[in-house]
């Protein structure tokens, strides 16, 4: 079986740093018109909904539905260049790790579940002076609507504390871990172990090479330090799941133990 350890962060990332929008303003519920609110030079934006679930923080992991357009001389473009909504299936990204443009990691935090934004983005702020041909020319302007569908996070148990360096995004860890599927609130089928192997799994913090869940836990841990993690779909296999043994939409319980930080 695939290790669990071994997924890419997503294959979803690969069209991330895109895309999301209505026009130049807004409409609040009431249908009333609504202005621009400058976050920073480059980037403002205009809430059509206020979301009352989960707020968005600068380093979370966001789930979102979006659609983006370029915008010229004060006009949306008639069709957008792409948009999650039109797929069926919203996008899944980690804040605070360069994986998207700069006008999303600064225009979505601050957001609640639920909420909707449109975000009208300057060309340093997303795609710069090369643009994403054919899709988004050199130098444009973009607007997006974006909606914030989750924010899930990891359940982390501390087992047992560690007095080693802390894990920080592109270290080298070492680590054991058992993983379970999470069933109703308790351990399930076992599915993988790095223990009965022998051998710890080593791999680079905050590059995408686990699952985003460890990516997300693990930064912050100490040498010795061993925790239970109970991480949601959305931060292990999603909806596809890893079959045979872990199947789509499945919560995930690991037991981790950090054994080493390579040169630290």
């Amino acid at each position: 079986m695939r290790t669990p350890m071994r997924a890419t962060l997503f294959a979803m990332i690969c069209v991330l740093g895109m895309f999301l929008l209505l026009g130049c303003q807004g409409e609040n519920e009431n249908g009333a018109a609504k202005e621009f609110q400058e976050i920073m030079p480059g980037l403002s934006y205009v809430d059509s909904v206020v979301g009352t679930g989960t707020e968005v923080g600068p380093n979370d992991f966001v789930v979102v539905h979006y659609t983006g357009w370029v915008y010229t001389d004060g006009v949306k473009a008639d069709k957008p260049f792409d948009s999650s909504v039109t797929r069926g299936e919203p996008i899944s990204f980690p804040l605070g790790r360069s994986f998207v443009i700069p006008g999303w990691e600064k225009g979505v935090p601050g957001m609640k579940v639920g909420g909707k934004r449109t975000l009208l983005i300057d060309p340093a702020m997303a795609y710069g002076e090369q643009g994403r041909p054919p899709v988004i020319p050199p130098s444009a302007t973009l607007i997006f609507d974006v909606e914030v569908v989750d924010v899930p996070r990891v359940e982390i148990e501390t087992l047992a504390t560690g007095e080693g360096p802390e894990a920080e995004i592109g270290d080298q860890l070492k680590v054991h871990y058992t993983g379970w599927l999470w069933v109703d609130g308790k351990k399930g089928d076992q599915f993988d172990s790095s223990r009965t192997r022998g051998n710890p799994f080593q791999f680079p913090l905050g590059q995408g090479r686990v699952i985003p869940g460890w990516d997300i836990a693990l930064e912050g841990m100490q040498v010795g330090e061993q925790a239970r993690l109970i991480i949601p779909p959305e931060l292990g296999y999603g909806p596809q799941g890893s079959p045979p043994k872990i199947p789509g939409g499945a919560t995930l319980c690991f037991e981790v133990e950090l054994v080493e930080i390579v040169g630290k």
